[in-house]
């Protein structure tokens, strides 16, 4: 039986080589800068790549590309010839050796180990002292949003629709772009380049969020960039998927613009099957390499499916949940109001840096609120999460019959009050 060849991870190899001319397909979407709002859109393309496809085996060689400095759009390379993302490189798989060899266990003389190195394969071997003075000895990861979000970290931020997860998400971009603090939550780090990969409004609703109706406008950072889905661009190279092509454009992006920050809204752009396990485990990891690989602090928003309004938030409530919040560093969650329809609560879920402080007994409560031509979110005050929820129906019945009761009436005059029949009150007051 033959020894099983050793596996070998596609991205490792630092060398970068481009695309051919005929593996070029068109990018799937333009890049704006959001200073003015509206200006105009750069859709034009790239120019060819001057390498050939020989040099497609250990990954992309950007410095080739023909980038003009008046087209901030990014071409995105093919995998047509380079083979599906994740495809191993038949070159670099090793001699299986003797069917003898296998029966006597593993041939570690496979693995290039010198007796010197003390890592082993696939792993790094450190003292735990060694890792604790390698750590004191890199700079330290600073804030930017608070002690919800750390640089170099890959943080969810998730919520029921039409709560203001994107409003929420352009403020934090905004805020990280001019190198400014928000809602009281300290921005420990200096402006940033932020792309803001936005897969839900489209430029009108855009404008509308951050323009007045006399016409005046919010003027953002010039390191804020929009990112969307380039309409015209409907053919993928042969072999390619959406999911693949757009992963492949994102590694583009980040190298291209020279970006730092990078929020994606939202995560189903990834995948279309994010509330399975089995899809969010690979989507995870590739965002975890893609975040580390770049040097990348990555904000990916998220829905939750239908929850109960009466319960608080809880990371299960976020689809593909165990999963997900494994791989990611740390998670916050936008809850709604019983007090009002523009008001909403940040609740802290995930925390792998500092002990909770946003939690259930301290959620940041805020109010939606256009300011400046900015549609934002305010913060109000911290409260208590349980004032922001509804009542569990049936407990509110039981309350209500109760209020009823002590004030004298029977059962049949409480039943004529409440609506509800003589047997439902019966059962209501049982004790």
């Amino acid at each position: 039986m033959s020894r099983p060849k050793k596996w070998t991870y596609p991205f490792k190899s630092t060398k970068k080589s481009a695309p051919s001319k005929e593996a070029l397909g068109e990018f799937p979407f333009p890049v704006k800068r959001d200073n003015p709002l509206g200006s105009q859109d750069s859709t034009e393309q790239l120019g060819e790549v001057a390498a050939t496809a020989d040099n497609l085996t250990d990954g992309y060689d950007f410095s080739l590309t023909d980038n003009p400095v008046e087209s901030p759009d990014v071409k995105q390379i093919s995998v047509e010839e380079a083979g599906p993302v994740g495809a191993q490189d038949s070159s670099r798989q090793v001699s299986t050796g003797s069917n003898e060899a296998s029966a006597s266990g593993p041939d570690f003389s496979l693995i290039d180990n010198p007796e010197e190195d003390p890592n082993v394969g696939l792993f790094t071997v450190k003292s735990a002292n060694q890792v604790i003075m390698d750590a004191k000895n890199r700079p330290p990861r600073r804030r930017l949003f608070g002690q919800l979000w750390y640089e170099g970290e890959n943080c969810i931020l998730y919520s029921d629709t039409n709560l203001g997860k994107t409003i929420l998400a352009y403020q934090i971009a905004d805020a990280i772009s001019n190198g400014s603090s928000i809602l009281g939550l300290a921005m420990d780090a200096s402006a940033q380049k932020v792309a803001y990969c936005d897969f839900e409004l489209s430029e009108m609703q855009f404008l509308k969020r951050y323009s007045g109706d006399d016409g005046s406008i919010h003027h953002f950072s010039p390191n804020l960039l929009r990112v969307e889905i380039n309409p015209d661009v409907v053919n993928f190279p042969s072999g390619c998927s959406f999911e693949d092509y757009l992963k492949m454009s994102l590694e583009r992006l980040v190298v291209d613009h020279e970006v730092r920050i990078l929020v994606i809204d939202n995560i189903t752009y990834l995948g279309n099957e994010t509330e399975k396990a089995s899809f969010a485990l690979p989507m995870m990891k590739w965002l975890k390499d893609f975040g580390r690989k770049n040097n990348l602090s990555i904000l990916v928003l998220a829905h939750t499916p239908k929850r109960d309004p009466s319960s608080p938030i809880t990371k299960n409530d976020l689809a593909g949940s165990r999963m997900m919040m494994n791989f990611c560093d740390g998670s916050f969650a936008i809850g709604g109001s019983t007090k009002g329809s523009q008001i909403r609560y940040i609740k802290e879920i995930k925390q792998r840096n500092e002990p909770f402080r946003y939690d259930s007994d301290n959620v940041i409560v805020c109010a939606v609120e256009k300011l400046n031509n900015f549609l934002q979110f305010r913060f109000v005050e911290y409260g208590s999460e349980r004032d922001h929820l509804t009542e569990n129906a049936k407990d509110a019945l039981v309350q209500r019959a109760k209020e009823l009761q002590s004030q004298g009436k029977t059962q049949r005059e409480i039943a004529a009050q409440m609506g509800v029949s003589l047997g439902k009150v019966n059962n209501l007051l049982k004790p």
